[in-house]
């Protein structure tokens, strides 16, 4: 890998856990539900992406399988707990 892309990595990488440091903070002291499902989506989103950035510096093709597995389950949770907002529960 070459110096400018490690760079990049790293400063990426920097930038995307004080993202994730932020959105956990709101999901602390959001002053309600609904800004708390969309921290934790936005947590686990920047978590995708922190997997991807690693597996473009690891060069591992396992990672990015690991990074999209992690998109389908934050998707059904998200569906959940937005069914779960709108209704109060989840299975009908």
């Amino acid at each position: 890998m070459s110096e400018l892309l490690a760079l990049a990595v790293d400063a990426t990488l920097t930038m995307f856990v004080l993202a994730m440091g932020l959105a956990l903070l709101r999901l602390v002291r959001g002053p309600s539900a609904q800004d708390r499902v969309l921290a934790l989506d936005f947590v686990y989103v920047v978590a995708m992406l922190i997997l991807l950035v690693l597996a473009i510096r690891d060069d591992s093709r396992m990672t990015f399988e690991g990074a999209l597995l992690m998109v389908l389950l934050g998707f059904v949770s998200s569906l959940a707990l937005a069914k779960f907002l709108l209704r109060g529960e989840v299975v009908e």
